[in-house]
């Protein structure tokens, strides 16, 4: 009983304790910022404006003073240790960062210095409000240019999209590159509640041209100084991020520190986190002038209202042409513009917490920005390095960054439950392909089938750096081809056959596409090519979109001619100018002619490949080659008729027949291939069938051919040969093709249905 009673007492102390330090804390530093009768500020500018003090005493009273705050929160964390063990549970644990908070952080509207940024972190609860509606759209700027850049920011896209809970409005400053591969990215994407404006980057480098720049990022990095001009004079305010960038929250939070802006305030910038702008780094370190250490870019609220009212356009103009004269050029573009502006008009800026622009950059105090990785909010690669720099906890945010590099973009497709299903305009091709889907019938046993010619896959265009123009003589030729991550092999080999441009589409993950950038990226034949498109088609449902992704490929050439073969074939060499020649010789231009490459095939994987046709026939005597499919479908090809091929000297005419699949080379405006065929089956078939219908002329190259190289079964042809219902699906799809081809070519189109059932 004893035992008890003086728990008890011990548990009312430990009360008393924890509800009296708080308060008799606050009458500490009450009374402590007083001095003479007048408050004494605890911010640095502040202090260095307005306190009497004298610069040595002011700063070792402020360090006395924040050390004496954090003894007491120590004191106040191990009294609530101690009152949840006398209550028998565990302690709190302290609340981190959390993604469905839509209230404003603490921040600082002057410079407070990084250690007081810490002290706010992300645990203060005091005075949180509401500040951003359910369904109010956040709008996002991004400056984007060329194939790195465009690649980058799809990453930085899908960490906001995974945490956001609000509509969204990308606002991206792109050059023609960007705004291809982005356009068309996001157009196949499809995600509900977003919506995507693109403003010409190539028309704005007037605007900063005149301006040296040594930075990586070129004239592009200056472009976020001309935003006030840029961005649709409506629109109010906007988060600027540069495409470096990962969100570990919800974007949300950050639109609602703009309630937290006062006075002549409008911009948001966090400090920086390195000692460039202290001009300290090395000998002779000359940096742009600055307020402290200045600002970092990476992470920009912008109130652009208040902006063009303040005439921002002339105020970083006149700031930028005074600095010039002294430092000649920017070294770390816009951003040194930005900090000599706020150097002059320190009022400007509203410090955001460190946790909002954590830099990993070199010689980065960013480890004293946070006590734990939880804190934090927005991770910024802001160093040449990128995922090889330096850091404690480099790890984890280099795990964090290859999560969201390899996350399923598919998932991200989520409505906003009780928000409109746009964001802006509603998409017609959105509302048309509903309206086709709703109208199949569900319980057809080929359903899948038939949805798969209206599934809309995400395309990135471009997936790494392309330059080609195409020949002055309107004689260039594209290969045409598709393939899946496992002939991957087949790129090098290809490459080395044939010397012209190239226009692949890949079916991958988001994962395989990143195991498909390494792979390219340590290959020096591939790096050594400039001539290549890679075209990312992402993958979705359970069939092969094989004509899907032909037709990818086909529609971004840029010839005015194209080979349309298959990855596991290797062209003859000199293959690519001898077409070239054969496009003269039987006027391509101006006939509609489609040039048939034989094909033929080995079974073996090690060959030494024929370097002439007298060569090929005397392997193919041997029994070392064969005419392409001869053992299982030789229907596909002998209408080539390989025998008259073997004498030939001059190209010749063959007529179409049923199920003929030869390769072929046509003009850029052929038409494209039937997206009901997938996978196994008929999808070659069905193009060479609607070219006869439109009256091209087969003639066969006679000193042209292509080896087929072996390979282990495809995914499909198992499924087709194993799956009855595939097979009977395959015919439904073939007979309904045929139907469509006489509707649109009418009579002529009669003999495939007779041909078909001749055969």
């Amino acid at each position: 009983m004893l035992g008890v009673c003086r728990g008890r007492r011990k548990f009312l102390a430990a009360s008393l304790t924890l509800l009296c330090i708080p308060a008799l804390t606050w009458v500490y530093l009450f009374a402590g910022s007083f001095e003479d009768g007048k408050p004494v500020s605890l911010s640095p500018l502040e202090s260095q404006a307005h306190s009497p003090r004298s610069p040595a005493s002011s700063p070792r009273e402020r360090e006395g003073l924040e050390a004496r705050v954090r003894e007491v929160e120590e004191e106040n964390r191990a009294l609530r240790r101690q009152l949840s063990l006398a209550r028998g549970r565990p302690p709190a644990p302290r609340r981190g960062n959390h993604s469905g908070t839509y209230s404003v952080e603490e921040g600082t509207g002057d410079s407070e210095s990084l250690r007081a940024g810490i002290v706010a972190g992300n645990s203060s609860e005091c005075g949180q409000q509401p500040a951003v509606e359910k369904c109010e759209t956040i709008h996002v700027a991004i400056v984007c240019a060329g194939y790195n850049a465009s690649r980058d920011v799809v990453t930085l896209v899908k960490s906001v999209l995974f945490h956001r809970r609000n509509p969204l409005h990308f606002h991206l400053i792109a050059d023609s590159i960007a705004e291809q591969i982005l356009a068309t990215l996001f157009h196949t994407w499809m995600v509900p509640a977003v919506r995507v404006d693109f403003y010409n980057a190539d028309e704005l480098k007037s605007e900063v041209s005149w301006i040296p720049n040594k930075h990586y990022s070129g004239i592009y990095g200056l472009m976020k100084l001309v935003l006030t001009k840029t961005l649709p004079a409506t629109l109010e305010r906007v988060i600027v991020l540069d495409t470096d960038i990962t969100f570990a929250t919800d974007v949300a939070e950050l639109w609602a520190v703009f309630h937290k802006f006062k006075g002549q305030q409008v911009l948001g910038l966090v400090e920086n986190q390195s000692d460039w702008y202290l001009g300290n780094l090395w000998k002779n370190h000359r940096p742009w002038p600055a307020l402290g250490r200045g600002y970092n870019t990476g992470v920009i609220l912008l109130l652009l209202d208040k902006l063009r009212k303040m005439k921002w356009e002339q105020m970083w103009r006149l700031t930028a042409e005074r600095e010039l004269m002294g430092m000649l050029s920017t070294s770390l573009a816009d951003q040194d513009i930005f900090n000599a502006v706020i150097k002059q008009n320190p009022f400007l800026v509203y410090q955001l917490p460190c946790f909002w622009n954590v830099q990993l950059s070199d010689h980065t105090r960013s480890e004293q920005c946070y006590r734990d990785v939880s804190d934090l909010k927005v991770i910024h690669w802001n160093s040449p390095k990128k995922l090889r720099v330096k850091n404690k906890h480099v790890e984890f945010f280099r795990n964090l960054y290859l999560t969201f590099l390899e996350y399923d973009g598919n998932l991200l497709r989520r409505e906003l439950f009780g928000c409109p299903s746009e964001a802006g305009v509603p998409d017609a091709s959105s509302k048309d392909l509903q309206k086709q889907l709703s109208e199949l019938d569900e319980d057809d046993l080929c359903y899948e089938f038939r949805r798969e010619r209206f599934t809309v896959h995400r395309t990135h265009l471009y997936f790494l750096h392309y330059e080609y123009e195409p020949a002055a003589d309107n004689t260039d030729v594209t290969l045409v081809a598709q393939l899946s991550m496992d002939r991957l092999q087949m790129l090098e080999a290809i490459c080395k056959h044939w010397e012209g441009p190239i226009s692949l589409a890949l079916y991958l993950s988001d994962a395989e596409a990143q195991q498909f950038l390494r792979y390219a990226q340590g290959s020096e034949v591939l790096m050594g090519r400039h001539n290549v498109g890679y075209h990312i088609v992402y993958k979705e449902g359970q069939f092969y979109p094989v004509n899907l992704l032909r037709n990818v490929a086909l529609k971004h050439i840029s010839t005015p001619y194209m080979f349309l073969s298959d990855i596991d074939f290797l062209p003859m060499y000199g293959l690519y100018e001898y077409l070239r020649k054969s496009v003269v010789q039987l006027d391509l231009a101006n006939t509609k002619k489609a040039m048939i490459v034989p094909a033929f095939e080995t079974l073996r994987y090690r060959l030494s490949f024929p370097k002439s046709k007298a060569e090929l026939l005397t392997m193919l005597d041997m029994g070392t080659l064969f005419t392409f499919r001869y053992h299982v479908w030789t229907k596909g090809h002998a209408p080539t008729n390989f025998a008259k091929w073997r004498t030939a000297t001059t190209p010749y005419r063959v007529e179409w027949e049923a199920d003929f699949e030869p390769y072929v080379v046509v003009r850029r405006d052929c038409p494209e291939y039937d997206r009901r065929f997938v996978g196994f089956g008929w999808n070659k078939v069905a193009h060479i069938m609607e070219l006869d219908a439109q009256e091209y002329e087969f003639t066969v190259l006679p000193n042209a051919y292509m080896i087929h190289m072996p390979h282990a079964p495809s995914f499909d042809i198992t499924k087709f040969r194993s799956n009855k219902q595939y097979r009977v699906c395959l015919k439904t799809l073939k007979e309904e093709f045929q139907q469509d081809m006489s509707r649109r070519y009418g009579f002529a189109a009669l003999k495939y249905l007779t041909a078909e059932n001749n055969s």
